[in-house]
C-alpha cells in the first residue's frame, strides 16, 4: 500500500509564496493612498503671512551673516558654510512661502545694529538665536510641510549657534 499524506499545515510553493505576497502588497497599497493626498494641503491667509514674515527672519540672517563676515575676516573664513547653509534655508522658504502665498511678502531688513569691533562672533550668534526662536516659535501655528521646514531650519541655527559659542 502506498503511503499516505498526513493530515497537517500544507506547505506554500514558491509560486504561492510570491503570488500572495504580490496580493497582499497590493491590498497595502491600495489601503495607504488616498486622493486627499494628491490635493495640496490648505493654506489659511494667517499661516501664508506668517511663513512670509519667516522669509524676513531668514533675510535679515543672511544679512547679520554678511556684515558679521565684513567686520572679522577670520570669522568669514571659519564660517563661511554656515552662510551658505542659511542662505539654502532663506531659497527653502521663500519656495514654501511662495507656494503659500501669490501675494506681497514683506522683504528682510539688514540688522539696525552692527558687530562691534573684535565681538563679531557673539553678535552674529545672537542674531542666529534671534532667528532659531522665531522660526521655532512661527513652526507651532504651522500644519506639514511648512512646520517641517520652520523646524528643521529652527534645529539647524541652533548648531550654527553652538558652533559659533
Amino acid at each position: 500500500m502506498p503511503p499516505t499524506a498526513l493530515p497537517g499545515p500544507r506547505t506554500f510553493t514558491r509560486r504561492t509564496l510570491l503570488a500572495v505576497s504580490a496580493a497582499a502588497g497590493l491590498v497595502a497599497v491600495a489601503g495607504c493612498t488616498s486622493s486627499s493626498e494628491d490635493e495640496p494641503e490648505a493654506v489659511t491667509s494667517e499661516q501664508a503671512d506668517e511663513l512670509a514674515g519667516q522669509v524676513a527672519v531668514q533675510e535679515t540672517l543672511v544679512a547679520a551673516y554678511d556684515l558679521a563676515f565684513r567686520a572679522d575676516p577670520g570669522l568669514a573664513a571659519s564660517a563661511a558654510d554656515l552662510a551658505g547653509q542659511a542662505g539654502e534655508q532663506l531659497e527653502r522658504l521663500r519656495a514654501a512661502a511662495a507656494a503659500a502665498a501669490a501675494g506681497e511678502r514683506p522683504a528682510g531688513r539688514p540688522p539696525t545694529d552692527t558687530p562691534p569691533a573684535g565681538a563679531a562672533q557673539a553678535w552674529l550668534r545672537a542674531q542666529v538665536a534671534v532667528a532659531a526662536t522665531s522660526h521655532a516659535t512661527a513652526c507651532l501655528d504651522q500644519s506639514g510641510a511648512r512646520a517641517a521646514l520652520l523646524g528643521s531650519i529652527a534645529a539647524g541655527l541652533r548648531g550654527h549657534e553652538a558652533r559659533l559659542a
